[in-house]
């Protein structure tokens, strides 16, 4: 019997080969110059362009695993921002790069095989999705059906990196632990159940999104979930350590997402003030930093993984 490689498998092996960084793609439109939003037809046509650009020098470096797609930016800009979703998730996917989704979607019965449908089928079709739990387990079934049919994947929110996080994660339940330790719980049972369908693969189908927090935290949900591969929010312009990072980055592993931190790059990069100041700041010039940024993340990011392991 032939297994499949699900996705997650193959973003595990990507953030081996290339680094675990994974590249933001919540491109809003305020985030592109004036000077260079003018030389496009409208505000979503200069996304695209800049998304292109990155993805086409991220590809030439070998500088990251992967790209997250937050929906929310192209939903802001209606339909034509939905139509710059799905070229961006094509010129991700036609790259070779794993395309993740931030969709958060959690929802009930047939509600939810539509959510799981329109993200993994279709024109908004995509490698990996993130998914809320907090409306019950039974919300991730349809999703987990297409990790194990189609070798989809699906990051479940765990321990988010926004303070917030306290008011539902991590309140105590009255059978013991956290409300965060019992989704840990449900993603090892569902790993088990997921072995049957991808024998020899190294992580479940079934990630999970895990913040840069507290370092006692990140070592606590590390070794609870040992063979779960970790989507890693908050590095970069949210403020977590790349130390914290590299703890969550042992054992399965995970990809660490920066975002603002590289597309935003070029308005603190001291070599484009002056054509910032001046309004002849390019698409180009913007690329180039983030790339820069990207190479930065990945230097800074390998090295605290690799400190991190040593010190194990």
């Amino acid at each position: 019997m032939v297994f499949m490689i699900h996705n997650m498998q193959k973003l595990q092996e990507a953030a081996k080969k290339f680094g675990p960084l994974c590249v933001g793609l919540d491109t809003d439109p305020s985030y592109i110059p004036e000077s260079v939003a003018k030389n496009f037809p409208s505000p979503a046509q200069a996304v695209l362009a800049y998304n292109k650009a990155i993805i086409e020098r991220v590809k030439k470096s070998e500088c990251a695993s992967s790209f997250k797609i937050q929906i929310a930016y192209y939903e802001a800009m209606g339909l034509e921002g939905m139509q710059v979703y799905a070229k961006t998730l094509r010129a991700v996917r036609e790259a070779g790069f794993v395309a993740i989704s931030d969709v958060k979607r959690g929802d009930i019965a047939a509600t939810a095989k539509a959510y799981a449908r329109s993200h993994f089928e279709g024109d908004f079709e995509t490698d990996i999705i993130t998914v809320n739990p907090y409306m019950g387990f039974e919300t991730l079934q349809p999703f987990t059906e297409y990790c194990a049919s189609k070798a989809k994947g699906i990051f479940v929110l765990l321990r988010t990196s926004n303070p917030g996080a306290a008011d539902i994660e991590q309140q105590e339940l009255k059978t013991g632990g956290r409300v965060l330790d019992n989704v840990g719980k449900e993603l090892n049972r569902i790993k088990q159940e997921m072995d049957l369908s991808f024998k020899g693969q190294t992580c479940s189908p079934v990630g999970a999104v895990v913040g840069c927090t507290q370092q006692s935290d990140a070592a606590a949900l590390r070794a609870a979930c040992p063979d779960i591969f970790f989507l890693i929010p908050g590095y970069g312009a949210q403020g977590g350590a790349a130390d914290i990072c590299g703890t969550l980055l042992q054992k399965a592993g995970g990809a660490v997402n920066s975002s603002r931190g590289i597309i935003c790059a070029y308005k603190k990069d001291a070599r484009l003030q002056d054509k910032i100041a001046s309004a002849s700041i390019t698409l180009d010039d913007m690329a180039q930093s983030a790339l820069r940024a990207c190479l930065d993340a990945k230097t800074e990011l390998l090295r605290f993984a690799k400190s991190s392991e040593a010190t194990k």
